[in-house]
């Protein structure tokens, strides 16, 4: 099928439902309207402009919203509709941030929630839901199956589920079939029996493939409010199977989190203490500091503090920088930036050289200079462009702290370094020039300002 025969099956799938005869355009749905103009036909939307024309389908989709309940029959058709628009839609953007892909996902689920405000077939909404699946050029439905489970009800859910048990079904041997369709299906019952809380199909099904952590972990918070004995039994089965991998699996961490919490929630707080101190040794991060402190009785905070940052040792600088800051260790971050090589500096990112540079500033502007130096040939050494006003401003706080802490001779280093490896970019190195020479560079007017001048220079000043 091709993207334009799928389009005009979402659309065209609820009309052949109702049978009724399709409006005019003159009579058009004036929301549908609105979903056209939204959709702006024929302009390309780069990946930067995204974020705020999904914004806008937001808006639309909002109206849709709220007809689920005064009239959801309206709300579906126009669902379909959108559905349709956005498969047409997604040739002439540039989804890198995944935020379009994110809405139309948003919008299926609305689309089954319309659905059984209006009292349509269950088995329908399912079976048309798969259909859209198995044609998805766009991946529009990857991974879909935990949102489309939490917007379904107990029979939109109990038909899912028959309907997607036939397809594992079909697709599964003895002993379990390790193909994609199988992996496939089986994760869409897991999501399905996640949503219904069956515990038993759940085990039943995790256990023909061996259980992994990420099954360990979903029993255990199936579990957790009611029996967590036995959901701390799971967490532990999953801990070991993480630690036995040979790469750790993003359920580890959450593993690691509900079995401090469940520890908690048994009275075994020490042994929630001892469990995350242990994180916290493993891997040192103002995190792990976080997690820690929250186990730590009040009055032991300061000495838990200090044992805590003495303790801490790591290859990665952006994760000691952070703690340190975090911590408002101040010496310890000193010593951490004097210690290290400017190289390695350049390669933190400015999330955590930045916050640790206006640390410094007051206490030691020396170390503070290193890392506002950092920062800023790090952008220009990468050659990013669009960053350059934000590294000029880097350099002009170095230029600033080097000169507080009588290092000028440095910042003179530093300038020359610029002007050998950067002096062909000649557009940066003017305005780097003026910050050389110690002019205070003005800050520019925003977008609005200057249109918001010109504005007044077209009227005349005003009107008064």
């Amino acid at each position: 099928m091709t993207r334009q025969q799928g389009g005009s099956g979402l659309a065209a799938n609820g009309a052949r439902e109702r049978q009724t005869k399709p409006r005019s355009r003159r009579l058009a749905d004036p929301i549908e309207r609105r979903i056209d103009l939204a959709l702006r036909s024929g302009e390309f939307i780069g990946d930067r402009a995204c974020f705020s024309f999904v914004s806008s389908l937001d808006g639309v989709a909002a109206e849709v919203r709220a007809l689920t309940r005064s009239d959801p029959a309206r709300a579906t058709a126009l669902c379909e509709a959108f559905l349709a628009g956005c498969l047409e839609k997604v040739e002439e953007l540039d989804d890198s941030s995944g935020s379009f892909g994110q809405f139309v996902q948003d919008l299926i689920c609305l689309w089954i929630k319309a659905r059984q405000a209006s009292g349509a077939n269950a088995d329908m909404t399912a079976s048309t839901l798969l259909a859209w699946m198995d044609d998805d050029p766009y991946a529009f439905f990857y991974q879909i199956e935990k949102d489309a489970a939490a917007a379904f009800n107990k029979a939109g859910l109990t038909a899912f589920e028959k309907q997607v048990r036939k397809r594992f079904k079909a697709v599964s041997g003895e002993p379990y079939d390790s193909e994609y369709p199988c992996r496939l299906w089986s994760e869409v019952l897991r999501a399905i029996y996640c949503a219904q809380r069956n515990i038993p199909a759940y085990v039943e099904l995790a256990e023909r493939s061996g259980h992994q952590a990420e099954d360990c972990l979903a029993v255990a918070k199936l579990l957790a409010g009611q029996k967590p004995n036995q959901a701390l039994t799971w967490v532990e089965r999953g801990r070991a199977l993480d630690r036995d991998s040979r790469f750790r699996c993003g359920a580890g961490y959450d593993l690691d989190e509900v079995h401090r919490q469940l520890l908690t929630k048994l009275g075994r707080k020490n042994e929630a203490l001892e469990a995350a101190w242990a994180g916290f040794r493993e891997q040192p991060s103002k995190f792990t500091y976080d997690d820690l402190m929250k186990f730590v009785p009040k009055a032991e905070r300061q000495e838990w503090q200090k044992k805590a940052l003495s303790a801490a040792k790591s290859e990665e600088l952006h994760s000691l920088l952070e703690l340190f800051v975090k911590a408002r260790a101040m010496e310890r971050l000193a010593d951490l930036v004097s210690g290290s090589t400017g190289k390695a500096l350049e390669h933190v990112s400015h999330h955590s050289t930045e916050a640790a540079a206006r640390k410094l500033e007051k206490t030691r502007p020396d170390l503070a200079a290193r890392l506002w130096r950092a920062q800023g040939m790090r952008i220009v050494d990468a050659k990013k462009s669009k960053y350059y006003d934000a590294t000029l401003s880097n350099f002009e706080r170095a230029r600033d702290c080097y000169q507080r802490a009588g290092l000028a001779a440095q910042w003179e280093e530093t300038v020359r370094q610029v002007h050998t490896a950067h002096h062909r970019k000649t557009g940066f190195i003017s305005e780097f020039e003026s910050v050389a020479a110690g002019t205070r560079r003005a800050e520019k007017p925003s977008f609005l300002e200057r249109a918001k001048a010109r504005w007044g220079e077209r009227d005349g000043g005003g009107n008064s």
